[in-house]
């Protein structure tokens, strides 16, 4: 039914969603462990900030991403000058798109995870005169290792289903920035409902199953808990 052109939109989906997931859980994960504990009169700000593409309609983020991407953007000197080019209707700026968009599914479940693990294990780890990174990344992320398994798949599936900003930044090209949603899209253009269906049925799917995973995982950690 799909040749194996109409096919590619759906690994350039999937490579979009895996490299924008392992490159948010680096950059979230500092960031929501300063959220979860710092003091700073800062953290309601960045906090706003960090939240602000759930607010935001897509087309608005997309918009101003690709301003600062352009030829007159900030983003985009700097890459001109570095001999990079242009990220605007490339893959790469699709990719960082995708992070700023999903950010704020990656650092919530984080902090949240970071949270409530409390101080109790950081004072029993300093008593034992462990360092900050031996206790980070022996005690704290084996506890918030729930929190990691939500940020991943929820970063993952989000990313996988973007649209507005996807389109804004890098259109809909054909084998270079052409991923499943703006698929769909060209083949509702086309009048081709059929194909949209299978695509459209296939995320549901998919993000059906994403949150049942989501739910089952939940339960089973309260259960732990309790």
């Amino acid at each position: 039914m799909f040749t194996a052109e109409e096919l590619l939109p759906i690994q350039l989906t999937l490579e979009l969603a895996a490299i924008t997931t392992v490159f948010l859980l680096i950059v979230a994960t500092p960031l929501a462990w300063w959220l979860a504990n710092t003091k700073s009169k800062l953290r309601s700000a960045v906090s706003s900030v960090v939240t602000l593409p759930l607010v935001l309609p897509p087309s608005v983020l997309g918009f101003y991403l690709l301003v600062a991407m352009g030829p007159n953007g900030p983003l985009g000197k700097l890459t001109e000058a570095l001999g990079v080019g242009l990220l605007t209707f490339t893959f790469p700026g699709l990719v960082i798109g995708s992070v700023v968009y999903s950010m704020p599914f990656a650092v919530q479940p984080l902090q949240g995870a970071f949270e409530s693990i409390g101080k109790r294990p950081l004072e029993v780890a300093a008593t034992l005169r462990a360092a900050p990174w031996d206790t980070f990344f022996n005690v704290i992320l084996p506890l918030a290792k729930p929190g990691f398994v939500t940020a991943s798949l929820l970063t993952f599936a989000h990313t996988i289903g973007e649209f507005g900003v996807v389109l804004m930044i890098g259109g809909n090209v054909p084998g270079k920035t052409q991923v499943v949603s703006t698929e769909i899209y060209s083949y509702v253009e086309a009048m081709e409902y059929s194909k949209a269906h299978w695509l459209a049925g296939g995320m549901v799917l998919f993000s059906f199953f994403v949150l049942l995973g989501l739910t089952l995982l939940n339960r089973k950690n309260d259960r732990f808990l309790t």
